[in-house]
């Protein structure tokens, strides 16, 4: 049987590996951690919608009580970001969700929160697994007690206000939205912190399937083609398509004219939204859009860019003050909220950005003003033990070209990015969920990103 191995900010596998014996061990070096931390403070346990999630969370439940520790659990399976907001809201000394977010049903994962809210950085990570044990328990009457309580009411009172604070309104009467759950913790969530807004709300895939439709609840285009249906389609009412992955912690976009909108154009999009009432750095991924840098320059603020993962993001937020910070895969947040991906919060941001502008023309104008962009990626296949060798590797065979076009600079923030004289860049570097390499590639039109994939092909190819 695998080992228990911890990616970014906990375990995932699937529920051959993710057994209530190994789910316990990690309760167990969780409660080690808080206690050798001197973490005193009760621990919130959430789950998602699938059909194990709420037995694996009683399990953890027991061992975290066990071990002298309070905890609060919600009464249904609800958000991941929840959570987050929870735990600096109640002083918690921190919070597991199980969630393999956007994951096939067939997977299960836990995941640890420490007691900012953020994303646990690896050092942390890499303390629970050096507490990898079996449960401990402490007497009886040392013993903590479980409570139900209400985690949607506070995290919705927090996102409306902060709304309200960072753009004058939060009033989204008379707009009509389209939400798509896809059978996920945001059902329930994120469509009723809409209609609270005042938005009429259209929902889709709303009613709790373990099995997700027999798919996964990844809000990637070819999954949210009904959502995409119901804004494009001149027949409806819908003004504006809204969708969350299965734990509810990143948002996708349809508009009338674009169906599902590129994550990168919607984070230049609300960058540039936000910039009208407020200031600030934004903090991006090595993998997304330089346009958040053009609408930065035209505002003379910075942008700093970090690895991929959105445990980087957070922290570089805390050292620049950051007004927004985000990733290519949808994952957002604001300054004044935790430093955690939200789409509970992206949801109510989006609409009442789109209640203002349509975010059509906000876009379109963006792409006047900028230069059109255009991103894609591909994958190639690379075992993981192999991934670092290769990259190790790939330092020794950065060309001075790439599909003729000089190379300007390189950066190693992840990977290899080789920014080019014409303004595109070619990023290579190792999936962090996967057996793969990503190849990244941002040019102004789709003909010169396929020349650019080719050719960081061509170049990784040979290596694996």
């Amino acid at each position: 049987m695998e080992t228990i191995s911890f990616g970014t900010d906990g375990w995932r596998a699937t529920l051959e590996e993710f057994t209530a014996p190994r789910v316990r061990m990690v309760g167990q070096a969780v409660a080690t951690y808080l206690r050798d931390e001197g973490r005193e403070g009760p621990v919130a346990i959430g789950y998602d919608a699938r059909g194990t999630s709420r037995d694996f969370a009683e399990e953890l439940t027991r061992v975290l009580c066990a071990n002298g520790f309070d905890v609060l659990l919600p009464e249904r399976d609800r958000p991941t970001p929840l959570f987050a907001r929870a735990i600096v809201e109640r002083d918690l000394a921190g919070a597991l969700v199980v969630t393999a977010s956007h994951n096939p049903p067939e997977y299960n994962g836990v995941k640890f929160v420490p007691e900012d809210g953020a994303p646990a950085l690896p050092e942390v990570m890499d303390a629970i697994a050096d507490r990898l044990a079996e449960p401990d328990p402490l007497p009886a009457e040392e013993h903590g007690a479980a409570e139900e309580v209400d985690f949607v009411t506070p995290h919705a009172d927090a996102a409306f206000e902060l709304v309200e604070e960072t753009t004058g309104s939060a009033d989204l009467d008379g707009l009509t939205v389209a939400y798509d759950a896809m059978h996920g913790s945001g059902r329930g969530t994120t469509d009723a912190l809409l209609e609270r807004a005042g938005a009429e709300v259209d929902r889709l895939r709303c009613e709790r399937d373990p099995d997700f439709g027999g798919g996964a609840p990844e809000p990637a285009p070819k999954n949210l083609e009904k959502l995409a249906e119901r804004v494009t389609d001149d027949a409806t009412d819908a003004e504006l398509g809204l969708a969350n992955d299965g734990d509810a912690d990143r948002i996708a976009i349809v508009t009338p004219e674009r169906g599902y909108l590129d994550e990168n154009l919607f984070f230049a999009a609300l960058y540039d939204y936000l910039l009208e009432n407020d200031s600030g750095p934004a903090i991006r991924t090595v993998s997304t859009t330089f346009l958040i840098d053009r609408v930065a320059a035209a505002h003379d603020e910075a942008v700093h860019e970090v690895p991929v993962g959105f445990k980087w993001v957070a922290k570089a937020m805390a050292e620049h003050d950051a007004l927004i910070g985000g990733e290519e895969s949808g994952g957002f947040t604001i300054r004044g909220h935790v430093r955690e991906k939200d789409g509970v919060l992206l949801a109510l941001l989006a609409a009442a950005m789109h209640a203002a502008e349509p975010i059509d023309d906000r876009v379109d104008r963006l792409l006047e003003a900028h230069g059109t962009v255009v991103q894609d990626k591909i994958s190639v296949a690379c075992p993981d033990h192999e991934k670092a060798r290769v990259i190790d590797d790939l330092e020794d065979e950065i060309p001075d070209e790439v599909a003729d076009t000089p190379v300007e600079n390189v950066t190693t923030a992840d990977g290899f990015k080789l920014q080019l004289e014409d303004g595109s860049w070619l990023l290579v570097r190792p999936s962090g969920t996967e057996p793969k390499l990503r190849v990244y590639a941002e040019a102004t039109d789709e003909e010169r990103v396929a020349e650019l994939l080719e050719a960081g092909e061509e170049l990784v190819e040979p290596l694996v």
